[in-house]
């Protein structure tokens, strides 16, 4: 009973915080302020406080321009933890835009949407994350496509490292850094999360979206290490598929040790 009134408590207080706010980041959107960019971090520390997502942060971003995080992807837990650590633009599906709740809190948040069933707007879309980048956005990118079960980094498609190609020619330097953020959940309750439990964390696609959301509130209390890499260096003369590889073993490595908790 004490937890389902938590849950009911957590869940009002978010919905007014974001009736509040939405407002106040509508009129950032439309006049373009650098705030658009802080007020989703500052709601994004407050859901994951409510929810009961407890972050800890091992390294920083790359302090260079343009910048792209390069992240595995396991849950929508995953937004709020980088959403709330960084001042960021995410990449997603476009069917996102869709969802209820979610897809409006994803336009809210000047989310890049992208359509991979239609090949002849890719290009489109590329060249709209390297103007983002080059503008000086944090972009993240969640190259696996899909959410994993949290115990293992996904096979990465390479196309959308484009995007780092993309801007390119857009930055000041010549360059863009591209930057492996492992996303690990490590712990349940300040106890350790082994393989079988990891599940109530991670989202696999083919678990309903609201019974999920309403397991984690109901738990209240994950723990979640978010570790930065180091940055590679990308140029007009670099090859997207050697990045990408360099930085699918760097962060297969990152997440798999700290999984092992190391």
């Amino acid at each position: 009973m004490i937890n389902w009134l938590r849950v009911t408590l957590c869940m009002t207080i978010l919905v007014l915080a974001t009736l509040v706010m939405a407002p106040a980041q509508i009129v950032l959107l439309w006049l373009d302020r650098p705030q658009r960019r802080t007020l989703p971090r500052l709601w994004h520390r407050m859901a994951c406080r409510l929810v009961g997502i407890r972050v800890r942060v091992h390294g920083t971003p790359d302090r260079q321009r343009p910048l792209m995080l390069v992240a595995n992807h396991a849950s929508w837990k995953d937004i709020l933890v980088l959403g709330s650590i960084a001042d960021v633009v995410f990449v997603a599906k476009s069917d996102v835009k869709a969802w209820p709740v979610f897809g409006i809190l994803a336009r809210l948040q000047a989310t890049i949407f992208i359509d991979r069933d239609h090949k002849r707007t890719t290009g489109n879309q590329v060249n709209e994350i390297g103007k983002r980048l080059a503008d000086g956005e944090i972009v993240v990118l969640f190259p696996e496509g899909t959410t994993s079960d949290g115990n293992r980094l996904l096979e990465m498609k390479t196309s959308l490292f484009g995007a780092a190609a993309a801007a390119v020619p857009l930055s000041p330097t010549g360059a863009v850094h591209v930057q492996p953020v492992a996303i690990a959940y490590t712990g349940l309750h300040g106890m350790p999360m082994g393989r079988y439990h990891r599940p109530v964390a991670a989202w696999p696609g083919d678990i309903a979206l609201a019974p999920h959301l309403l397991g984690i509130l109901y738990e209240g209390a994950v723990d979640v290490d978010v570790i930065y890499g180091e940055q590679i260096t990308y140029t007009a003369e670099s090859n997207r598929k050697v990045v990408s590889r360099q930085i699918e073993k760097n962060l297969r490595s990152m997440l798999a040790l700290k999984l092992r908790g190391r």
